[in-house]
């Protein structure tokens, strides 16, 4: 099959497309023919060395695909060889072949075209399991999403708006900001010229209440977090899903106990297949029809052939993107 190859780790320059022996479905198991697949911030942090494959995943890069079945494994049910699909992956995406464990397959969305369908199981599963099935997200509460113009922050936008939230979002530029509004922000904030703490703050606070989020999903880490306590209202949940500020930080007890607040940090990748398949399921029963009738919409900025990997990557890195850059093949 071909596959992107990482020669040893480092910039976007390491990845070349080669050959690698075609993946063998284990029972349980089913083999994709991968029509196309996406870049996300993980790769990035494991073609550097720091965000390896969990124990038995494939060392290609790539979490998630769509696609066709090829060959079903022993004790799978439920899907065919032709059926298109597409799949949260722990590995192994940047492949013209993947072995998925079969409770990570979903049916591809009614209206969705193949390609594109590989936008969607990432940042569809990252967004609903944590944002709902673990912070418990509930129409009319505030949401606040840092980095809203990424794959994750688009996604998120648009799921918890049209689920009755009121969201507020950080954005670099007046053009991504824009962009943030119109798929359902009610505000989105300038983090290089403004206070997002002082910002949802006073947009929320009422003669009742003293304002702030009651659910922040944050992708910074280290260099938000006393700020993100600063902002969560009482009872607020904190649920940090990525370290692109940092891995430690400090955090002043004394606040988050005040506001009876809970700080929570969470990976998909290294969950137990069963608990993965169990949020796959979840996001076909409550997030697929909302994808189907157009309410929430898979945003990609630009498909690339999988021999532009390198290309792709720089393109992430740099932050030039809005939504979700895919890999055809």
């Amino acid at each position: 099959m071909r596959a992107v190859i990482a020669d040893g780790k480092g910039g976007p320059e390491i990845l070349s497309v080669g050959e690698l022996p075609d993946p063998e479905p284990a029972p349980g198991e089913v083999v994709v023919d991968v029509v196309a697949t996406a870049v996300n911030r993980a790769d990035l942090l494991q073609r550097q060395g720091f965000y390896p494959p969990p124990p038995g995943a494939s060392d290609v890069i790539g979490l998630e695909c769509s696609g066709t079945v090829a060959a079903v494994g022993d004790g799978v049910t439920g899907w065919s060889v032709g059926d298109e699909v597409c799949a949260l992956l722990a590995g192994g995406g940047y492949a013209s072949k993947v072995a998925v464990p079969a409770g990570q397959l979903m049916p591809v969305p009614d209206g969705i075209d193949l390609v594109t369908a590989a936008a969607i199981p990432e940042v569809a599963c990252t967004v609903w399991s944590n944002v709902f099935m673990v912070a418990g997200l509930r129409p009319d509460d505030v949401f606040l999403v840092h980095g809203g113009a990424g794959g994750i922050g688009t996604f998120a936008i648009q799921l918890a708006s049209r689920l009755g939230a009121r969201v507020f979002t950080t954005a670099g530029t007046a053009e991504k900001r824009a962009t943030c509004v119109e798929l359902g922000a009610e505000v989105a904030i300038d983090y290089r010229e403004e206070d997002f703490v002082e910002v949802v703050r006073s947009r929320t606070r009422t003669e009742d209440r003293a304002g702030g989020a009651d659910v922040v999903l944050d992708n910074m880490g280290a260099k938000y977090l006393q700020r993100n306590v600063d902002v969560l209202a009482d009872q607020g949940r904190l649920v940090i899903i990525g370290m692109q500020g940092g891995v430690k930080g400090e955090l002043d007890i004394s606040a988050l106990l005040r506001k009876r607040g809970a700080v929570i940090a969470t990976t998909l990748r290294s969950r137990p297949a069963d608990d993965k398949a169990a949020i796959c399921a979840s996001v076909v029963e409550h997030v697929w029809p909302l994808v189907a009738d157009g309410s929430v919409k898979p945003i990609v900025h630009a498909t690339m052939p999988l021999e532009q990997v390198a290309d792709a990557h720089r393109m992430l890195e740099e932050s030039s993107h809005v939504g979700k850059v895919l890999l055809t093949l």
